[in-house]
């Protein structure tokens, strides 16, 4: 599987022209799947905003056109960070991973742990789920993971038990950050025997500067080679990429880190004797 990642800096509160560039990257670079960082097409730090700049869920706005017909034209379905209003109850707001396909169709994980904390506020605006499923990416199932949480381990289970062929982590994670995430992408991808791709940006709003740090490893953990895509009118630290993995290799691994038989095997709330 071909994948293009977008390390770039949004411009806050300004979702057209973020989607424009999501737009221009996948043109330049079309790919089995592209993948833009956490809250990519409004910026981060957006406070009261949120609510004017979430997506509506069924699509129907400008913005989400705007994604659909660049996924048609490059036919690369695109992963992207996007506030996306609930469906279910008026008023509250998703921070969640929004897919789109080239044939229209659009999917997207939640983010399941809001952290609260320093200078995160995301428990104020947003509303988590406690749920994660993979989802179809042409012959493949995708599991989607939002920055915090992949500090907890059972998001990734899940998402393995449930047949993920690749686990993938948008971000808008600081620069203090950046060596933890550094430890915990390429672990998860040892305890599931699942590749793993970790997509954040870059740029500074309201005094946080974002660290980058967007890389593969596959399912033994060991770090996957990029391809750089030039690309004009980058900022320096802002990059794409492109990044080959081969996601039938782990089935061929498994039979000898049977880590996902032995965790289902074993009945929910068993310990070891």
């Amino acid at each position: 599987m071909r994948l293009t990642l977008g390390q770039l800096a949004p411009r806050p509160a300004d979702p057209r022209q973020n989607a424009a560039r999501v737009a221009e990257v996948v043109r330049a670079a079309p790919s089995d799947l592209a993948v833009f960082p956490e809250l990519f097409l409004s910026g981060y730090r957006i406070g009261d905003r949120v609510h004017g700049l979430a997506l509506d869920p069924a699509g129907n706005d400008p913005v989400t056109a705007a994604l659909v017909d660049a996924a048609r034209a490059a036919r690369t379905p695109l992963v992207v960070g996007a506030p996306i209003a609930s469906a279910n109850r008026k008023g509250e707001v998703r921070n969640a991973a929004l897919l789109v396909r080239p044939d229209g169709t659009r999917d997207l994980q939640v983010k399941r742990y809001l952290p609260n904390f320093g200078p995160f506020e995301e428990g104020i605006p947003f509303s988590p789920t406690d749920t994660s499923r993979p989802l179809q990416v042409g012959p493949h199932r995708v599991g989607l993971q939002i920055c915090y949480d992949v500090f907890f381990p059972e998001v990734a289970r899940e998402l393995a038990l449930a047949a993920a062929d690749l686990l993938i982590n948008v971000s808008a994670s600081p620069v203090t950050s950046r060596r933890l995430f550094e430890r915990l992408l390429p672990a998860r991808a040892v305890e599931n025997g699942l590749p793993m791709v970790y997509v954040n940006r870059v740029g500074v709003e309201d005094g946080i500067v974002f660290g980058g740090g967007t890389g593969a490893w596959d399912h033994r953990g060991e770090a996957v080679p990029l391809e750089t895509v030039e690309l004009a009118g980058l900022d320096p630290e802002e990059r794409v990429v492109r990044v080959e993995l081969d996601l039938a290799a782990a089935g061929r691994w498994r039979p000898f880190r049977p880590v996902l038989r032995d965790v289902a095997a074993r009945p929910a709330g068993a310990s070891a004797r």
